[in-house]
């Protein structure tokens, strides 16, 4: 039985509702979280630049990508290709004028992803939360936000995993009366702030919440303030890491060192 991806469900969406924004941005969304496999002309070599298989349609040129090593091998056999996430892969060519051509010619979703598309995806995942100080006085349970905005944290979540041991999202008033919606963060890894925060601003990105504001802190298990989380917030356990990495990583797997383009 063939398999339908994440990216197959999310492009069907798109396509059954095309004036759907929303629908729109989560396509994208699973574009930049997904590991694609990206066609080369040669053989990829360490910490070198990549070349990758570009053909041209209306005088754009396009990488050709693929969500699955099987649908790569079913368009180009035994080609040489690199893995990577959609992020890494899209910081490594916005700004080129190359577009991506997305599982052409071998799954319902194939797409044609023009360079403008591909930096303007760019540009919203480079969103920067703003930084802000405030000590909440009251924690309650979340109320109104809507359900599409809990299932995208919810997904967003699940790439956090090994980065806390888990989240709470809760109703939460501020010195002065201000109220808000908090996700805290019980036992962040050091150092992962920035990543977890940028992981939120894009789920209220992606899920098309217009004017949506959620805010984000960091907690240790033991301040007193978790015992009002684990009462009143809706808890989010983050997935434990499988295994550890060992050996060198392959060309494109490390965000922090996107494989050059050549």
């Amino acid at each position: 039985m063939t398999e339908t991806t994440p990216l197959d469900r999310a492009h069907a969406q798109m396509q059954n509702a095309p004036n759907d924004d929303a629908a729109r941005l989560r396509f994208f969304e699973r574009i930049a979280d997904g590991e694609l496999f990206l066609l080369l002309e040669e053989e990829p070599k360490p910490e070198g630049p990549v070349t990758p298989r570009l053909f041209e349609v209306e005088d754009q040129k396009f990488a050709l990508v693929f969500d699955r090593e099987g649908r790569l091998a079913d368009f180009a056999g035994a080609a040489p290709y690199v893995a990577m996430s959609g992020r890494v892969l899209v910081e490594m060519i916005a700004g080129s004028g190359i577009g991506l051509g997305l599982n052409l010619s071998v799954a319902p979703s194939e797409y044609l992803l023009p360079a403008q598309a591909v930096d303007w995806l760019h540009s919203t995942l480079g969103n920067t939360p703003q930084e802000s100080q405030a000590r909440p006085e009251e924690i309650a349970p979340p109320h109104g936000l809507p359900e599409v905005l809990i299932t995208a944290l919810d997904t967003k979540l699940a790439l956090a995993a090994g980065l806390a041991k888990l989240v709470y999202l809760a109703g939460v008033t501020y010195e002065g009366g201000l109220k808000s919606h908090l996700l805290a963060f019980v036992d962040p890894v050091p150092g992962s702030e920035d990543a977890l925060a940028r992981l939120v601003s894009e789920a209220l990105i992606f899920s098309g919440v217009e004017a949506g504001v959620l805010d984000v802190a960091f907690f240790k298990a033991s301040d007193p303030i978790c015992a009002s989380f684990a009462r009143f917030g809706l808890r989010f356990d983050l997935p434990d890491l499988a295994r550890e990495q060992s050996g060198p990583a392959a060309p494109g797997m490390d965000p922090d060192t996107p494989p050059k383009l050549r």
